[in-house]
């Protein structure tokens, strides 16, 4: 589905209810959206898009920070927040722990914004040379599934390295001090190393691993009693996105002033990114059940799930 058919069939959501989007919109206050200091909702939250559509309803809308994705996720599946957006593995490992979440849109991607790292100087120069090295890398992180991807696509076993679990800003402490042979990382971070005094120099990956989307979720609970709600959201997210692709270097400012990274760094991350903010296709579903499936059969996560369950349709449950 093209962008403009994304943005009409939101709107078609957004009136078609059984219930006017007035009536449904009638109890909630405010809205609680989850966001990292980067990509869409980032600016979404820096141009008050939000705060402008839903201010005549007498909404306000609340933004919580979140380091990485799995702790957003929790929290979203709490009912702390109403709406979020991570990588593609922490939804699986959400889903498995039976969270009560939805898939709301996706923006795929190509993967350039993540690589596994290493120093320049390394003597690391494939896959196969992490055999039995120390790799870092954020535990249920999108990071986490290209690491074991890439790892998969050379035939190499993840027991046959050595992965520490480590959030991204430690991971970035120890690669400075050299306590981690490799990192697996996603922008900014991949950028801000690459411009360091250490540098980073990526180990190649084949394509099919590098494919790592980024979803937007929201509240099980919140979206079956306020779909025309998540519609908005959703329709508002579509137009950032728009305007982010049309403006890169504004937009790299903005994620450099909201982060004080340097803008050289975000110029990087802004320009090996794609944003096109859409709804989930049958390729985008498949390639998240290959996520999920190779997090099963590594026993990650506990059983198998389907990914489709979960994905929203822009209706209320029966």
């Amino acid at each position: 589905m093209q962008r403009r058919a994304f943005i009409a069939a939101l709107g078609t959501i957004a009136v078609s209810g059984a219930v006017p989007i007035a009536s449904r919109a009638a109890s909630v206050s405010e809205i609680r959206i989850g966001y990292q200091k980067n990509g869409v909702l980032l600016v979404a939250k820096q141009q008050q898009l939000l705060e402008k559509r839903f201010a005549a309803q007498g909404i306000t809308v609340k933004w919580a920070e979140f380091p990485f994705g799995p702790p957003l996720l929790e929290a979203l599946s709490a009912g702390s927040l109403d709406y979020g957006t991570t990588g593609d593995a922490p939804p699986i490992f959400a889903q498995a722990a039976r969270a009560k979440l939805y898939y709301a849109a996706v923006l795929p991607a190509r993967g350039q914004g993540q690589a596994i790292i290493v120093p320049p100087d390394s003597p690391l120069k494939t896959l196969a040379d992490l055999r039995g090295k120390k790799v870092g890398v954020a535990k249920a992180s999108s990071a986490h599934n290209l690491l074991i991807a890439a790892l998969e696509a050379e035939g190499i076993g993840y027991n046959e390295i050595a992965p520490l679990y480590l959030a991204p800003a430690d991971a970035a402490a120890a690669y400075a001090r050299g306590a981690i042979d490799a990192w697996s990382i996603w922008d900014p971070y991949f950028a801000i190393a690459e411009l360091s005094k250490t540098g980073a120099r990526q180990l190649p990956i084949k394509p099919q691993a590098q494919a790592q989307n980024s979803y937007f979720l929201s509240n099980r609970g919140f979206t079956d009693q306020h779909p025309a709600l998540v519609s908005a959201i959703n329709e508002e997210l579509t137009r950032a996105s728009a305007w982010v692709d049309a403006h890169r270097d504004e937009a790299a400012q903005i994620f450099t002033d909201a982060t004080g990274v340097s803008l050289e760094a975000q110029r990087r991350t802004v320009a090996r990114s794609e944003f096109a903010f859409g709804p989930l296709s049958e390729t985008v579903i498949a390639q998240q059940q290959a996520v999920a499936d190779r997090f099963h059969k590594l026993g990650l996560i506990p059983a198998p799930i389907r990914v489709r369950d979960i994905v929203w349709t822009g209706k209320a449950a029966a």
